[in-house]
């Protein structure tokens, strides 16, 4: 999806957002309606799922219902206070329940495990570059970073992968959108922030990205990067008009990162990284094969397990599951109950 960039100037009125009520309306079958958040990299996300529609199925109205979250409406709170997963998502997955929307557009990161029910992940689209950047103007790598360093995140995962590969530094709560996080670093009140690399990389911010995180010091969260179109179970349309967005290779590598989320106690509160990758089968494979790369640790990065499993795209689940019983022999058990006592 880098690179593309969705046509949010149209002059049809179906490309002008308008504010989700929540009632029932007439199902027009030439028409879609999808629900997103209001910030503008979930608008820039819609949009792209918009013109994706429209390029697959010519004629095809497609309207962008904006839906205020939780999350959105409270920018005080940490996210960890908040309960972490489904601040950004409840709301919008209540409009497509009763009916206000055909098609919600998740950043999947944000979508919980567990399952709602009469909800399907219908699609996934191609990943974008799923790893985490640094901006820091001054230094410009997190190893270059000043004792005792400023870095700005509201993830608790990236919290603990910085302390575990930077103790030293002072990890500070951040909110707010991608570019109020990035000011910070940007104007100097921080000395470095940690954002997505596909999220700079869709609203075209990525020129200030100093290092990108990579494996095998850095892994993503669950589902980063990716982007899940969820819809009714009942709504063979609209099923059947995403079914052209679906990237099988991502669906499959999120699949995996999701199951081992979900083994893992759903949206537990030990920091979880997460990376599943395909690579292209060999001429005679019946099968692709699939890594799945896991990190656990601790809120302050002291400890850290990790696992490394391969399995197939025939069955991306058991990689996860596969993973998940790793950890545990691992001890991950005990590190997860130390986060709940």
């Amino acid at each position: 999806m880098s690179g593309q960039t969705p046509d949010a100037t149209r002059d049809d009125a179906s490309a002008a957002p308008r504010e989700h009520q929540a009632t029932p309306y007439a199902r027009d079958l030439d028409a879609l309606r999808i629900g997103t958040r209001g910030s503008d990299l979930a608008r820039w996300q819609a949009h792209w799922v918009a013109d994706a529609l429209r390029a697959a199925h010519p004629g095809l109205r497609v309207e962008i219902v904006e839906i205020k979250t939780r999350g959105d409406r409270d920018r005080a709170t940490s996210l960890t206070q908040m309960g972490g997963q489904g601040v950004f998502t409840k709301e919008i997955q209540r409009a497509l329940l009763d009916g206000s929307v055909d098609l919600a557009v998740h950043s999947l990161k944000d979508l919980p495990t567990m399952a709602v029910a009469g909800l399907t992940l219908a699609a996934v689209p191609p990943r974008e570059d799923p790893r985490d950047a640094l901006i820091a103007p001054a230094a410009r790598t997190l190893d270059a970073l000043p004792a005792g360093a400023r870095i700005g995140t509201s993830s608790p995962r990236r919290r603990a992968l910085l302390l575990a590969n930077r103790p030293d530094a002072r990890v500070v709560e951040l909110r707010g959108n991608v570019e109020t996080r990035l000011r910070q670093a940007l104007e100097g009140t921080l000395d470095a922030v940690v954002l997505a690399a596909a999220g700079l990389s869709r609203l075209g911010l990525s020129e200030h990205v100093t290092e990108t995180l990579a494996a095998p010091r850095f892994l993503p969260a669950v589902g980063q990067g990716a982007l899940g179109l969820e819809c009714r179970n009942d709504d063979d349309v609209t099923r059947a008009r995403v079914r052209a967005l679906d990237h099988p290779a991502t669906h499959a590598a999120v699949i995996a990162e999701r199951a081992l989320l979900e083994a893992l106690q759903g949206g537990c509160l030990a920091p979880l990284a997460a990376w599943a990758r395909v690579e292209a089968p060999h001429a005679d494979a019946t099968s692709t094969r699939l890594t799945l790369s896991a990190i656990l640790l601790s809120p302050d990065g002291a400890r850290k397990l990790e696992a490394t499993v391969v399995g197939t795209t025939d069955d991306p689940r058991a990689a996860g599951l596969v993973a998940a019983r790793d950890l545990f022999a691992r001890g991950a058990r005990e590190l997860l109950a130390a986060e709940t006592a």
